[in-house]
Protein backbone atom coordinates (compact mmCIF):
# COMPACT_ATOMS: atom_id res chain seq x y z
CA UNK A 1 0.00 0.00 0.00
CA UNK A 2 2.49 2.53 0.91
CA UNK A 3 4.34 1.38 -2.58
CA UNK A 4 1.13 2.10 -4.12
CA UNK A 5 0.92 5.75 -2.55
CA UNK A 6 4.44 6.68 -3.00
CA UNK A 7 4.45 5.71 -6.98
CA UNK A 8 0.72 7.48 -7.40
CA UNK A 9 0.48 10.74 -9.28
CA UNK A 10 -1.45 13.22 -6.94
CA UNK A 11 -1.97 15.88 -9.73
CA UNK A 12 -5.28 15.46 -10.22
CA UNK A 13 -6.31 15.77 -6.50
CA UNK A 14 -4.57 19.11 -6.70
CA UNK A 15 -5.99 20.22 -10.02
CA UNK A 16 -9.44 18.85 -8.89
CA UNK A 17 -8.99 21.22 -5.85
CA UNK A 18 -7.68 24.37 -6.91
CA UNK A 19 -10.37 24.33 -9.90
CA UNK A 20 -12.48 23.86 -7.14
CA UNK A 21 -11.67 26.50 -5.08
CA UNK A 22 -11.29 28.74 -7.78
CA UNK A 23 -14.60 28.01 -9.39
CA UNK A 24 -16.25 28.27 -6.07
CA UNK A 25 -15.11 31.67 -5.24
CA UNK A 26 -16.34 33.15 -8.91
CA UNK A 27 -19.93 31.52 -8.69
CA UNK A 28 -20.21 33.01 -5.22
CA UNK A 29 -19.55 36.35 -6.35
CA UNK A 30 -21.69 36.28 -9.75
CA UNK A 31 -23.57 34.26 -8.06
CA UNK A 32 -25.28 36.70 -4.79
CA UNK A 33 -24.98 39.97 -7.71
CA UNK A 34 -27.01 37.57 -10.55
CA UNK A 35 -29.51 36.17 -7.27
CA UNK A 36 -30.44 39.92 -6.33
CA UNK A 37 -30.88 41.31 -9.61
CA UNK A 38 -33.28 38.54 -10.36
CA UNK A 39 -35.01 38.98 -7.29
CA UNK A 40 -35.78 42.72 -8.03
CA UNK A 41 -36.65 42.49 -11.56
CA UNK A 42 -39.97 42.04 -13.10
CA UNK A 43 -41.77 38.73 -13.33
CA UNK A 44 -41.69 38.22 -17.25
CA UNK A 45 -37.54 39.41 -17.04
CA UNK A 46 -37.35 37.18 -13.83
CA UNK A 47 -38.49 34.19 -15.72
CA UNK A 48 -36.71 34.67 -18.91
CA UNK A 49 -33.19 35.10 -16.92
CA UNK A 50 -33.63 32.54 -14.17
CA UNK A 51 -34.23 29.96 -17.36
CA UNK A 52 -30.92 31.06 -19.50
CA UNK A 53 -29.19 31.03 -15.71
CA UNK A 54 -30.23 27.56 -14.17
CA UNK A 55 -30.17 25.75 -17.87
CA UNK A 56 -26.51 24.68 -17.16
CA UNK A 57 -28.07 22.52 -14.37
CA UNK A 58 -30.48 20.62 -16.57
CA UNK A 59 -28.73 20.37 -19.78
CA UNK A 60 -26.03 17.50 -19.96
CA UNK A 61 -22.66 18.96 -18.63
CA UNK A 62 -21.25 17.64 -22.55
CA UNK A 63 -24.01 19.92 -24.04
CA UNK A 64 -22.50 23.00 -21.77
CA UNK A 65 -19.06 21.76 -23.18
CA UNK A 66 -19.81 21.79 -26.69
CA UNK A 67 -21.14 25.25 -26.16
CA UNK A 68 -17.99 26.40 -24.31
CA UNK A 69 -16.22 24.61 -27.40
CA UNK A 70 -18.05 26.74 -29.97
CA UNK A 71 -17.15 29.99 -28.02
CA UNK A 72 -13.81 29.49 -26.62
CA UNK A 73 -11.91 27.28 -29.63
CA UNK A 74 -9.22 29.55 -31.30
CA UNK A 75 -10.80 28.24 -34.84
CA UNK A 76 -14.10 30.48 -33.64
CA UNK A 77 -13.63 34.44 -33.93
CA UNK A 78 -14.12 35.48 -30.44
CA UNK A 79 -11.63 32.56 -29.20
CA UNK A 80 -9.08 33.54 -32.01
CA UNK A 81 -9.30 37.27 -30.70
CA UNK A 82 -9.31 36.08 -27.20
CA UNK A 83 -6.03 34.17 -27.88
CA UNK A 84 -4.28 36.81 -30.61
CA UNK A 85 -4.91 40.11 -28.77
CA UNK A 86 -4.52 39.03 -25.19
CA UNK A 87 -2.68 35.88 -25.51
CA UNK A 88 -5.68 34.11 -23.67
CA UNK A 89 -6.46 30.23 -24.17
CA UNK A 90 -9.10 28.40 -22.88
CA UNK A 91 -9.04 25.01 -24.82
CA UNK A 92 -6.68 22.87 -22.99
CA UNK A 93 -5.66 24.94 -20.07
CA UNK A 94 -6.46 24.77 -16.65
CA UNK A 95 -9.02 27.88 -17.27
CA UNK A 96 -10.52 25.60 -19.84
CA UNK A 97 -11.04 23.64 -16.45
CA UNK A 98 -11.94 26.72 -14.35
CA UNK A 99 -14.41 28.29 -16.75
CA UNK A 100 -16.04 24.98 -17.59
CA UNK A 101 -16.58 24.32 -13.78
CA UNK A 102 -17.97 27.46 -13.13
CA UNK A 103 -20.64 27.39 -15.47
CA UNK A 104 -21.52 24.04 -14.18
CA UNK A 105 -21.38 24.96 -10.41
CA UNK A 106 -23.16 28.72 -11.07
CA UNK A 107 -26.55 27.45 -11.43
CA UNK A 108 -26.20 26.11 -7.56
CA UNK A 109 -24.87 29.03 -6.21
CA UNK A 110 -27.43 31.21 -7.67
CA UNK A 111 -30.63 28.98 -6.81
CA UNK A 112 -29.46 28.72 -2.80
CA UNK A 113 -28.74 32.91 -3.15
CA UNK A 114 -31.99 33.28 -4.99
CA UNK A 115 -34.25 31.59 -2.68
CA UNK A 116 -32.66 32.67 0.47
CA UNK A 117 -32.95 36.20 -0.48
CA UNK A 118 -37.02 36.09 -1.30
CA UNK A 119 -37.06 34.64 2.19
CA UNK A 120 -35.86 37.49 3.49
CA UNK A 121 -38.21 39.82 5.68
CA UNK A 122 -38.62 42.89 4.41
CA UNK A 123 -39.74 44.78 7.61
CA UNK A 124 -35.63 44.04 8.24
CA UNK A 125 -34.68 46.63 5.19
CA UNK A 126 -37.24 48.94 5.81
CA UNK A 127 -35.75 49.04 8.90
CA UNK A 128 -32.31 49.75 8.30
CA UNK A 129 -33.47 52.58 6.11
CA UNK A 130 -34.93 54.18 8.66
CA UNK A 131 -31.62 54.22 9.95
CA UNK A 132 -30.09 55.89 7.38
CA UNK A 133 -28.05 53.13 5.95
CA UNK A 134 -26.99 53.39 2.20
CA UNK A 135 -28.66 50.25 0.10
CA UNK A 136 -24.86 48.60 -0.09
CA UNK A 137 -24.01 48.71 3.21
CA UNK A 138 -27.82 47.12 3.68
CA UNK A 139 -27.10 44.51 1.46
CA UNK A 140 -24.15 43.36 3.28
CA UNK A 141 -24.91 44.01 6.42
CA UNK A 142 -28.54 43.15 7.02
CA UNK A 143 -29.46 41.48 3.88
CA UNK A 144 -26.30 38.84 3.23
CA UNK A 145 -26.41 37.71 6.71
CA UNK A 146 -29.91 37.12 7.02
CA UNK A 147 -29.73 35.13 3.91
CA UNK A 148 -26.53 33.24 5.23
CA UNK A 149 -27.40 29.84 5.49
CA UNK A 150 -28.84 29.88 1.79
CA UNK A 151 -25.49 31.68 0.68
CA UNK A 152 -23.44 28.80 2.27
CA UNK A 153 -25.20 25.83 1.30
CA UNK A 154 -25.20 27.42 -2.29
CA UNK A 155 -21.11 27.81 -2.02
CA UNK A 156 -20.53 24.60 -0.56
CA UNK A 157 -22.85 22.65 -3.21
CA UNK A 158 -20.76 24.83 -5.59
CA UNK A 159 -17.55 23.94 -4.62
CA UNK A 160 -18.82 19.85 -4.70
CA UNK A 161 -20.07 20.12 -8.03
CA UNK A 162 -16.76 22.11 -9.66
CA UNK A 163 -14.81 19.70 -7.56
CA UNK A 164 -16.04 16.81 -9.80
CA UNK A 165 -17.20 18.09 -13.30
CA UNK A 166 -16.34 15.64 -15.92
CA UNK A 167 -18.16 15.97 -19.39
CA UNK A 168 -17.59 19.97 -20.19
CA UNK A 169 -14.71 19.62 -18.46
CA UNK A 170 -13.12 17.14 -20.95
CA UNK A 171 -15.09 18.51 -23.63
CA UNK A 172 -13.06 22.29 -23.11
CA UNK A 173 -9.90 21.86 -21.14
CA UNK A 174 -9.20 18.24 -22.03
CA UNK A 175 -7.20 15.55 -20.28
CA UNK A 176 -3.75 16.54 -20.05
CA UNK A 177 -1.97 14.64 -17.52
CA UNK A 178 -0.35 17.60 -14.60
CA UNK A 179 -2.38 20.07 -16.35
CA UNK A 180 -5.92 19.28 -17.01
CA UNK A 181 -6.39 15.77 -15.75
CA UNK A 182 -8.96 16.28 -12.77
CA UNK A 183 -10.10 13.40 -10.24
CA UNK A 184 -12.88 12.47 -12.30
CA UNK A 185 -10.81 12.33 -15.75
CA UNK A 186 -8.51 10.10 -13.97
CA UNK A 187 -10.98 8.02 -12.95
CA UNK A 188 -12.38 7.25 -16.47
CA UNK A 189 -8.91 6.76 -17.66
CA UNK A 190 -7.83 4.34 -15.46
CA UNK A 191 -10.98 2.42 -15.93
CA UNK A 192 -10.53 2.41 -19.67
CA UNK A 193 -7.34 0.93 -19.19
CA UNK A 194 -8.42 -1.83 -16.93
CA UNK A 195 -6.75 -0.23 -13.50
CA UNK A 196 -9.62 -0.89 -11.44
CA UNK A 197 -6.77 0.03 -8.02
CA UNK A 198 -6.17 3.06 -9.04
CA UNK A 199 -10.03 3.70 -9.80
CA UNK A 200 -10.96 2.78 -6.89
CA UNK A 201 -8.45 4.55 -5.31
CA UNK A 202 -9.65 8.34 -6.59
CA UNK A 203 -13.18 7.13 -5.66
CA UNK A 204 -12.80 6.79 -2.29
CA UNK A 205 -11.00 9.93 -2.46
CA UNK A 206 -13.27 11.43 -4.01
CA UNK A 207 -16.34 10.27 -1.48
CA UNK A 208 -14.06 11.03 1.42
CA UNK A 209 -14.30 14.57 0.11
CA UNK A 210 -18.04 14.55 -1.04
CA UNK A 211 -18.77 13.39 2.53
CA UNK A 212 -16.19 15.90 4.21
CA UNK A 213 -18.44 18.63 2.12
CA UNK A 214 -21.33 17.96 3.57
CA UNK A 215 -20.74 17.46 6.78
CA UNK A 216 -19.39 21.01 6.61
CA UNK A 217 -22.57 22.25 5.14
CA UNK A 218 -25.11 20.56 7.48
CA UNK A 219 -22.52 21.92 10.40
CA UNK A 220 -22.02 25.64 9.26
CA UNK A 221 -26.35 26.08 8.15
CA UNK A 222 -26.95 24.51 11.29
CA UNK A 223 -25.16 26.69 13.10
CA UNK A 224 -26.36 29.89 11.53
CA UNK A 225 -29.72 28.49 11.97
CA UNK A 226 -29.12 28.15 15.62
CA UNK A 227 -27.92 31.53 16.00
CA UNK A 228 -30.61 32.85 13.92
CA UNK A 229 -33.26 31.60 16.09
CA UNK A 230 -31.97 32.69 19.05
CA UNK A 231 -33.35 36.54 18.22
Amino acid sequence: MIDFLAGLDWSPLWISLKTGIVAAAISFFLGIFTARKVVKAGPKVRAVVDGVLTMPLVLPPTVAGFFLLLIFSTRRPFGSMLYETFGIKVVQTWLGCVLAATVISFPLMYRNARAAFEQIDVNLVYAARTLGMSETRIFWRVIVPAAGPGIVSGTILAFARALGEYGATSMLAGNIPGKTGTISQRIAMVIQNGDYVTAGFWVLVIMAIAFVIILVMNLATGKQMKNMNRY
